[in-house]
């Protein structure tokens, strides 16, 4: 009987989510997407220093500035990876939020 209760009250406990209030999604929404937005194209400009800094180190004869712009390079690569992993992984871990 006991076991019964407990299951019974950990379904109802399941099916408790938090929501947003009404209207609120929208304006989330928006704020989301141009956060996301603003990410590439910090990507983007990244990617573009980098390479330049590349090809600037060269012409100008200067090994050390070369190595720092592929270090930027490399670091706006394993960004953009996580940036791609890391929500999926965070959405594994905490399931759909429901308590």
């Amino acid at each position: 009987m006991m076991n019964h209760i407990a299951a019974k009250a950990s379904t109802l406990a399941a099916a408790v989510c938090p929501k947003a209030p009404k209207g609120a999604s929208a304006p989330v929404n928006d704020i989301k997407g141009y956060v996301m937005w603003g990410v590439i194209v910090l990507f983007f400009l990244g990617i573009v220093a980098g390479i330049g800094g590349v090809v600037a180190g060269r012409v100008f004869s200067m090994p050390h500035a070369s190595k720092v712009a592929l270090v930027g390079l490399v670091v706006v690569f394993v960004a953009a990876i996580g940036y791609k992993v890391l929500p999926a992984m965070l959405n594994g871990i905490m399931g759909s939020g429901c308590i």
